[in-house]
């Protein structure tokens, strides 16, 4: 009798489906996107019936790439020319914030080579005239070049921008004096500037602060029929961006380790494959509620059809999607 309702629990068990719903997210291992691994690693998706699978990318783009053509159905990356050539298009929305170059906080850098470095080349105001490497134009990255540009009074056609597709390129390049500088994430430079291979010119954020250097988003097909599950990721996805912002963000928005910043860092050093201690002096600026900066998305896009790298008109604000997207409040 035992053994009859033994195996009948077994097949009850068998018989029960699964409802947690598979979702896959674009995603580069940086300390620059949070939100999502420290989603899964505590369990926030699973508690919304979700089982998140992270796709890696090694740059922006393509993972803007993926998201519209539904490799993936999320995808947290920097703000590229391509994500908003595609999301112009009506193909992707913006649903939340991922980290941003704030004073007192660190997600960019300007690098530069011990050759350069040697040669003179020894602050971000030097960058004119030199050769600066980034993973791909249109990114971010080169963003960023445009800031320095802008804040030192140089023009882009006063330096050479040269594309290198991957983070491991650009480090081979700088380490064997191929170029000049380069505009990287602050996760992949803190080894070899501990090593002495490259050395740090300044970080983006003391030079030219951007709010909005990487987003979360989806494609708008998804958010479309598929409301719900956009709802749930918020839910979990902003659970871990809190939890992010509260390790190392103080109550009035100052960069200070809190109680929980080990913890944190254990699970970003996981995630990056950067220790710790290294990661701790790249903490970017996180909006504990993932929140937009409409703003911020304007002025990109100006910047990158200023370059010819947005060709058709976008507007910003049909960019965002009002239905799950929390917006920043306007500054006074």
């Amino acid at each position: 009798m035992k053994k009859i309702l033994a195996l009948g629990l077994l097949a009850s068990v068998v018989a029960v489906p699964s409802h947690a719903e598979s979702i896959k997210i674009g995603i580069s291992k940086l300390i620059g996107y949070p939100g999502v691994p420290i989603a899964i690693d505590r369990g926030y998706f699973k508690e919304q019936g979700i089982d998140a699978e992270m796709v890696y990318f090694d740059s922006a783009q393509p993972i803007a790439v993926a998201v519209a053509s539904g490799d993936v159905q999320f995808g947290t990356a920097g703000m590229s020319a391509g994500f908003y050539t595609l999301a112009g298009h009506g193909q992707l929305k913006l649903i939340a914030s991922s980290v941003g170059d704030r004073s007192g906080f660190f997600n960019l850098a300007y690098v530069v080579s011990n050759k350069a470095w040697d040669s003179g080349l020894k602050t971000a105001a030097d960058l004119k005239g030199h050769t600066i490497a980034v993973t791909q134009v249109g990114t971010s990255l080169h963003y960023a070049i445009g800031g320095a540009a802008k804040h030192y009074g140089f023009s882009m056609s006063d330096v050479t921008v040269k594309p290198l597709q991957s983070n491991s390129n650009v480090l081979s390049a700088l380490s064997g004096g191929t170029v000049d500088a380069a505009v990287m994430p602050g996760s992949p430079i803190l080894p070899p500037i501990q090593k002495g291979e490259i050395k740090l010119l300044a970080w983006v954020a003391d030079v030219a602060p951007n709010p909005l250097g990487s987003a979360t988003f989806v494609s708008t097909k998804e958010a479309n029929e598929h409301g719900d599950t956009v709802k749930k990721f918020l839910a979990a996805y902003r659970h871990g961006m809190k939890d992010f912002h509260d390790a190392f963000t103080t109550a009035d928005g100052k960069r200070k380790d809190g109680p929980t910043a080990p913890a944190i860092l254990d699970i970003m050093s996981k995630f990056t494959g950067i220790s710790p201690s290294a990661l701790e002096k790249a903490i970017p600026y996180v909006d504990a509620e993932g929140r937009l900066d409409a703003t911020a998305v304007a002025d990109q896009i100006a910047w990158y059809s200023s370059q010819g790298l947005i060709k058709d008109k976008v507007d910003a604000n049909e960019l965002i999607d009002k239905r799950y997207a929390m917006p920043f409040p306007k500054q006074k």
